[in-house]
């Protein structure tokens, strides 16, 4: 049963959630405090987690700022309908992505299916050691792992997946809507920016090991090409 940590300070909601994932197969633990959430988070019995921006003595960002300086667990932010300046800055600390509150139990059930998806290999040994190879860039899509020049590239879930779809497409252009479809299992939004600041948080950390050079470019009004050389 898959272990999921439920942390918003909406006691009601909370309650509603959690049965209604519950009933989907779910294992569902809540807490309802920023600072739980970390320590819940960090003790690395969960497949994922859903964090609320706004909650008491840490908030969701905070939380997620510290989660991520020790774990790579999936994270799924709620965020305020309309709120881009939470959503933007959770993307950028590594949030896999978001649910704009109020929220369905419906649609959180569907983001935390793409996302556990994702990072759910269901690969066998010998798949685990196939190795893609585009230029200094190396990926295990197996064991989720990929470098740069032999060096570890810290990729969120997500930021490897659409790291990998651009190195199965090498030297041609993928798509804002493809990469929204196959990377965040959902069509692409009007005016959804998830995909700009997961690809630019890709390209910071491959521009540490690549002498700054741009690797992934921008096809104006198109989409993102990852560069074969």
């Amino acid at each position: 049963m898959t272990k999921v940590l439920l942390a918003d300070d909406d006691v009601e909601l909370v309650g509603m959630l959690k049965e209604y994932l519950e009933r989907e197969g779910f294992a569902i633990t809540t807490v309802h405090d920023g600072e739980q959430a970390v320590a819940e988070a960090l003790s690395g019995q969960y497949a994922i987690a859903v964090l609320d921006v706004m909650m008491p003595r840490m908030n969701g960002i905070e939380a997620l700022r510290r989660i991520r300086e020790h774990s790579r667990m999936p994270v799924l932010m709620l965020t305020a309908r309309g709120d881009d300046v939470d959503r933007i800055i959770g993307l950028e600390l590594g949030a896999d992505d978001y649910v704009p509150k109020p929220c369905t139990p419906r649609e959180l059930l569907a983001r935390l299916r793409a996302i556990l998806r994702r990072t759910e290999s269901g690969m066998n040994a010998d798949q685990d050691r196939l190795c893609l190879v585009v230029g200094a860039l190396q990926i295990w899509p197996g064991q989720r792992r990929a470098e740069w020049n032999n060096k570890m590239l810290d990729l969120t879930s997500t930021e490897f997946t659409l790291l990998e779809l651009l190195a199965r497409n090498a030297g041609q252009t993928v798509s804002k809507n493809e990469l929204s479809e196959q990377g965040l299992g959902r069509p692409l939004a009007r005016f959804d920016r998830n995909i700009d600041v997961h690809l630019s948080s890709i390209r910071q950390k491959i521009s540490a090991f690549a002498d700054g050079r741009t690797v992934i470019q921008t096809v104006y009004r198109q989409g993102y090409m990852l560069t074969r050389d």
